[in-house]
């Protein structure tokens, strides 16, 4: 079924050599050399549109600041949730907490993945166009220019996740506070009496991971301990560098006698590495992770955690995004951190005497 064509509306911006120009659906097609209806297509996602001409379309649109108005009957009742990878529980808790929303609001979930890559593809974008979802909740993952003004331009609201670098302040967020949950982690170790504290990282151009480190930097140098670059092993938050990485720092003549692995896979696979060379977690090696996974309260020993709220937090960006999409209420913040939390249990103990 061919969707309805947009409604035209008339938006006013500043250009070269003129204070302000007003653009219609049939200015936009004059200048660009196409008909209305091609343009309408180009609004639409239709994928009977020529590169070149969708490319020149496009670019007219932005140049001219076009907004379609927000029909709430030209909307699909989805919401897509986009992640940079699908493989994890802690993918689970986000769409556990992204359904809840879309449940309570008679929408269905979208889900996409980016193939690790932290900005989807072009050809996504043109497909959440054609679509019309209610608006698009991204995890760790970002838009460039051209996405954000294509779904701008289609009045398709979008809300980042845990963003893996700065959104912008204009790209509304929802986070948590990793700086304090790493703060608190490494705090708890050195309050066992830990003074060698090794830490597994995640990827360094992922801003949770930055800010998880430097809240460890912090703990250690607040308490007067120095930070050992040795110690600090550079991960990707899978379960594999947790073990690549907790063999090597484990194997070391001065090993750390606690590690703070930046998320509970890596601390998982640090187990791993601490069973294969004979080392008892707590008794030879205290370990905590971040996230608190349900997987947390089932390891033996079940390991102490930083939980960060993610069926909440997923909850929070499903909820924004939504009420960016409603005229007649604006939200009260588009910048929101909730609050991490130690979860200690049975993975950490004062240091071997």
């Amino acid at each position: 079924m061919t969707p309805p064509e947009p409604v035209e509306t008339r938006t006013t911006t500043p250009t070269a050599g003129r204070s302000a120009q007003t653009a219609t659906l049939a200015e936009i097609a004059r200048e660009a050399g196409v008909s209305a209806p091609t343009v309408s297509k180009v609004l639409n996602g239709r994928a009977d549109v020529a590169p070149a001409t969708r490319n020149r379309v496009e670019e007219l649109l932005r140049a001219h600041g076009y907004r379609r108005r927000r029909a709430e009957a030209s909307r699909s009742p989805l919401i897509d949730l986009v992640f940079h990878e699908l493989e994890s529980a802690w993918a689970m808790e986000v769409i556990r907490g992204v359904e809840n929303v879309a449940r309570d609001a008679g929408l269905s979930v979208v889900l996409s993945e980016s193939a690790g890559r932290l900005t989807p593809g072009r050809t996504w974008a043109d497909q959440v166009a054609a679509r019309r979802p209610h608006g698009v909740v991204l995890v760790l993952s970002g838009l460039d220019e051209s996405q954000r003004a294509l779904l701008t331009s289609r009045s398709i609201p979008f809300v980042v996740m845990d963003p893996a670098g700065d959104p912008g302040v204009d790209v509304p967020s929802i986070g948590a506070t990793n700086w304090q949950g790493g703060l608190a982690a490494t705090r708890h170790l050195i309050e066992l009496g830990h003074t060698r504290i090794g830490a597994i990282t995640g990827p360094s151009r992922m801003m949770c991971s930055r800010a998880r480190v430097d809240g460890y930097r912090a703990a250690l140098e607040t308490a007067g301990l120095p930070v050992d670059p040795a110690l600090i092993a550079t991960g990707d938050f899978h379960h594999e560098a947790g073990y690549r990485q907790g063999l090597e720092l484990l194997r070391r003549p001065d090993r750390p006698t606690a590690v703070f692995a930046l998320n509970d896979l890596q601390a998982l696979g640090l187990y791993e590495a601490a069973r294969e060379l004979g080392l008892r977690i707590p008794e030879d090696l205290s370990v905590v992770g971040f996230d608190d996974l349900p997987v947390a309260r089932w390891v033996g020993p079940p390991l102490t955690s930083v939980r960060q709220p993610l069926t909440e937090m997923a909850e929070a960006a499903a909820r924004l995004v939504l009420d960016l999409g409603r005229e007649d209420q604006a939200p009260a913040a588009t910048r929101v951190e909730l609050a991490t939390s130690l979860v200690v249990r049975s993975s950490t103990a004062p240091p071997p005497a």
